[in-house]
Parts: structure tokens; sequence; C-alpha cells
């Protein structure tokens, strides 16, 4: 089966071809088109901004994701129908409509969390049920376990900021760009031990409850504080790679303790990353080192760097298993949910 997917969620326009026989997937064409530089100079998406870019690069991305040969080989189109920028959605989702319309297709509402989560099934690797899921992007920080294709039960998630949004609010406080996860990353690359008398020790928000649920508002109001506090005694330029490595450790402690204990209390099979921040190179290497110390025998996935950010091949994947059972939405049906919980 052949799968056009549709991703618009918000800053990202991108249109994927993935074919899949069920066991295996190919990804012919993900084509993406970033809108980072543009928001950049704001600090932030505009939605309004958003949406006017997806309108003009909607349709030369998805002629390029189809190719030469169109439409022709084309057995469903799946778009991602929220959670996201409601402006952003009814973009994707109008081009979805109308091609399921005009091309006489069925069509896949996909939920965008969804999406980054099937992701990891790209690889081809071996994946077995019960699942558990970081899904952890600029929106969102859950935990969710999977007992099956399209069976998710959400065990913890932020009671307040999400990790992205947390690395971007932080990034802002030291003066750094847009967006913050980047940023933050390539100062603590920077960090040495020679410049570790500049650490300023951060709080772990809920590291150590019992429950499953992650809060980073207080680690952002620390390093506000702490930033205001140094500012009088050094020059920012240097302590900001100690300030950022140490935002980045309190953020990925608590990510990898809170999964450890999740896996480890549900008994899964296969432990995943998923999202935007789960392209952060530090939480990819401490996950793995967790997984292979405290997990040895369970199996884990991360994708590569290019499906973790917003893709339409996430979309697609997530499609072929609606698909599959024949979960279909008629084009006259289809509506954008900018709050759609898994």
């Amino acid at each position: 089966m052949k799968i056009l997917g549709i991703e618009t969620s918000c800053d990202e326009t991108s249109a994927a071809v993935v074919l899949s026989d069920g066991r295996n997937f190919e990804v012919k064409s993900n084509i993406v088109s970033s809108q980072i530089k543009i928001h950049a100079k704001y600090g932030g998406v505009v939605p309004e901004v958003a949406a006017r870019i997806h309108v003009e690069a909607i349709l030369p991305v998805v002629e390029a994701a189809l190719g030469k040969d169109g439409a022709k080989k084309i057995d469903a189109v799946a778009v991602a129908a929220g959670p996201g920028l409601i402006t952003s959605l009814l973009v994707g989702n109008e081009v979805a409509r109308i091609l399921s319309y005009l091309w006489k297709k069925p069509l896949i509402g996909v939920n965008h969390m969804e999406a980054h989560i099937y992701a990891n099934w790209l690889l081809n690797q071996k994946i077995n049920f019960p699942v558990l899921c970081l899904v952890v992007s600029g929106g969102h920080t859950e935990l969710i376990l999977m007992r099956g294709h399209g069976k998710y039960e959400v065990i913890g998630e932020t009671r307040d900021d999400a990790a992205g949004e947390c690395f971007d609010k932080t990034a802002k406080i030291l003066g750094l760009g847009y967006p913050g996860g980047p940023a933050i990353a390539a100062e603590a690359a920077k960090f040495t031990v020679q410049s570790s008398w500049f650490i300023e020790k951060l709080p772990r928000p809920m590291m150590a409850t019992p429950d499953f649920d992650f809060s980073f508002s207080g680690l952002k109001t620390a390093v506000l504080y702490a930033a205001r506090d140094l500012k009088n005694k050094y020059k920012m330029e240097e302590i900001i790679p100690a300030m950022a490595y140490e935002i980045q450790e309190a953020i990925v402690d608590v990510l990898i303790a809170k999964t450890m204990k999740a896996a480890k209390k549900y008994n899964v099979k296969t432990v995943m990353l998923a999202g935007g921040v789960s392209a952060n190179k530090r939480l990819r290497e401490r996950f793995v080192e967790a997984m292979k110390k405290e997990l040895p025998g369970v199996e884990w996935s991360v994708p590569p760097f290019e499906y973790c950010t917003d893709n339409a091949a996430m979309v697609a994947a997530a499609g072929y298993f609606h698909a599959a059972k024949k979960d279909f939405t008629s084009w006259q049906k289809l509506k954008v949910d900018p709050n759609w919980e898994l």
C-alpha cells in the first residue's frame, strides 16, 4: 500500500510518499519546507505568518513528493488533523480533502502525536508490544503506553510547560536564538571542566515523585533567577556554556528517570523516543545508555533525526495502520482539532 502523507501542524510544510506491506516501510519521498529562519526573528512561531507560508508552499511540496508518477499509484491520503495550530492545520487538511475527492482515494485523519510515535516504525526494526513511548516536543511531554496498534494510554504528562518549551524559554533568558533546543545544545557542547565553577545547580522538578508526570516551569524560573544573579558577577558569554549544559542535563535527567521507572513498572517489551526534542543528541545518548544498563533485555528505538521533527513520512506511517483497518474519513467529514488528544 502506498500512502501520501501531508503535515502542516505548525511551521513545517511537508509531504511524503511511503510504501508498506505491513512488515516493512519504504520512504519513497519526504519533502520538508521549514519556516525556522522566518520565525527566528520573532523568537517563536507566529500562527498567521505560518499559515500564509503553508499556503504558498503546500502544492509545490506535494508535487515534489509525488514525483513524475503523480497520484497514479497512491492508495490513500493521510493528513495530520491535530493537535497543532488551527490555521496551519487547515491548510494541509483542505489540500488533503481536495486530493481525496479529485483522485477518489480514501482519506485518513491522523493525530500528530500518534504520527511522531509511528516514526519509529520507519526503521523496520523489531517492535514488540507492550510499548512505552516518551513523546517530547515543544508542546508535549508525555509517556504513552501502547498495548497494540492504535491502543494508547497516557500514563504521564506535563502539568505545565513541555520540555521543548523549557528549552525555548531558557534559551531566551540566556539571550540565545530560536529554536531553543538546538541553541542550548550548541552552547552545552562548549562546556568544559575548566568552566565548571560557573555551574549553578538547577532543580530536577518531580524527578523523584511516584507518578509519571512532568513539570518544567520551576526549572525555567530557576534559570531566570540564576542568570540574573550571575549577570551581576560575570559576563554572560563566560557563563552561558555552563548554564546551557546544566539546563540540558536537568531536563534529560528528569526525562530519563521517569521513562525508566515507567518501563519497569509496566514491564514493557519496547521503549521508544519520539517528537522534536528526541533529536537532542544528549537525550539520545543518555537514553541508549540507560536502556543498556537498566533494561538490558528490552528492545529500544530512536528515530533518525529527519523523522524526529515534524515530517509527513511519520504521518503516512501512522496512516498505513489506519488504512489496514479501513479506518477512513470521508472528505466531507474530515475536521481539524487543534487540541486533539490521544
